[in-house]
């Protein structure tokens, strides 16, 4: 004979609840855009800069890719509404939003409250 499991000894629901369909559709969208190794490593381009903007053409030296290819990958990236934007004369500069990653993290943040 098995010992009941007490129901919250196993609950492993954040504090935000289950997600409603917008919300996952928002986050399937960032997945998905976080999916591709190249979109990481952009990603992690931009994230070392410490909160400061960096400009697209900065990107393609250190990743070995050309322009194109970081368009490309830049413009997932911000749809995802995981970076922003913003044209400089001819130079396009991408800054990280923070608030898609909190939202990020609360999703696969799996033991939510369990660990309080």
């Amino acid at each position: 004979m098995t010992t009941p499991v007490p129901a919250d000894a196993c609950c492993i629901a954040g504090e935000n609840g289950p997600l409603g369909q917008t919300e996952a559709e928002a986050a399937a969208s960032r997945f998905k855009a976080l999916a591709d190794p190249m979109r990481l490593r952009l990603l992690s381009q931009i994230a070392a800069a410490n909160c400061s903007d960096v400009c697209g053409c900065t990107l393609t030296e250190p990743l070995g890719i050309t322009q194109p290819t970081v368009s490309h990958h830049m413009k997932k990236l911000v749809e995802a509404g995981l970076v922003t934007r913003e044209q400089r004369g001819r130079m396009a500069h991408y800054s990280i939003v923070p608030e898609a990653f909190d939202q990020i993290r609360d999703i696969v943040d799996v033991r939510g409250s369990a660990r309080d």
